[in-house]
C-alpha cells in the first residue's frame, strides 16, 4: 500500500541494503566520468592524499541514490522527484571491497503550492562503509505525491 505524503511524519527513518565496489568498478567509472589518477592508478592512488585507489565521490553519490531510491520504492513511498540537495559532505574516502549502506532520517515536510498534488520531504542521508564510519552526508529535499485524503492547508 502506497505512503503518501501525509503518512510520512518527521523523525521517521529507514535503512538501505548494501552495495559494494570492486576494483574494477572503481577503474569502469573513473575513466569514464572521473578520470583522475587516485581513481584510475594504484601507483599514483598510494601517493595521494587518499593512500590508496579509492571511488570517485561522484561514484559514491550515484550509489548513494540508487540505495535511496530502493529503500523509498521498498517503502512504496512515490517520489515525484528531487528537487535540492542543499548540503552533501564526502567525509571518507571509499575503497575497492568497501560495503555501504545508508541511514536515511525524515527532517520535516511542507506543504508546496509550487506543485500541485505534491508535497515536500527534508531527509537527511548517512552513507557508512562497513565499519560504520560515515562516507557521506546529506540533506535533500524530495517532492512526493499526496494521497486522496491529504489536508495541506
Amino acid at each position: 500500500m502506497p505512503r503518501y505524503w501525509q503518512d510520512i511524519q518527521p523523525g521517521e527513518q529507514f535503512t538501505t541494503a548494501l552495495a559494494s565496489l570492486s576494483k574494477q568498478d572503481i577503474l569502469e567509472f573513473a575513466a569514464e566520468f572521473d578520470p583522475q589518477p587516485y581513481h584510475l592508478d594504484s601507483e599514483a592512488a598510494e601517493a595521494s592524499i587518499f593512500g590508496g585507489l579509492c571511488a570517485s565521490g561522484w561514484q559514491v553519490s550515484a550509489i548513494m541514490m540508487r540505495l535511496l531510491t530502493d529503500a523509498l520504492h521498498q517503502q512504496e513511498i512515490p517520489v515525484i522527484g528531487m528537487s535540492s540537495v542543499p548540503k552533501m559532505r564526502w567525509k571518507k574516502p571509499v575503497f575497492a571491497g568497501d560495503t555501504l549502506s545508508a541511514e536515511i532520517t525524515v527532517k520535516g515536510r511542507e506543504a508546496t503550492a509550487r506543485q500541485p498534488g505534491a508535497g515536500s520531504l527534508d531527509l537527511d542521508v548517512r552513507v557508512f562503509n562497513q565499519a560504520q564510519e560515515p562516507v557521506i552526508e546529506l540533506a535533500t529535499r524530495l517532492m512526493i505525491a499526496l494521497g486522496a485524503n491529504a489536508n495541506v492547508a
